[in-house]
């Protein structure tokens, strides 16, 4: 990164029927509170969110697709936690 670029940021936003935040974008800026900023700006135009996350891109750490398959196996042996493996309630509307 040259010294006269902004850092990259992470956006997160909830939207007004949603329980959690999701992923929208990226964005350079100075600092967290510009992000939010401009954020707010760009991906919620039509008031679409309730709650927005910024996260400095280079905070992320993530796992490395090429290693995928030996990261996730060990999720496969263990089926009680796939949610096929229960029954769910009737009236249970957010799972």
């Amino acid at each position: 990164m040259s010294s006269k670029e902004w850092p990259l940021w992470e956006v997160f936003i909830r939207g007004k029927q949603g329980l959690n935040h999701k992923h929208v974008g990226s964005l350079r800026a100075a600092d967290a509170e510009m992000a939010l900023e401009n954020a707010r700006d760009v991906y919620t135009r039509r008031s679409e969110g309730i709650s927005i996350w910024v996260v400095e891109s280079n905070n992320v750490f993530a796992s490395d697709p090429s290693e995928s398959q030996e990261f996730f196996e060990p999720a496969d042996s263990k089926i009680y936690r796939h949610p096929t493996f229960y029954d769910v309630p009737d009236g249970i509307s957010h799972m």
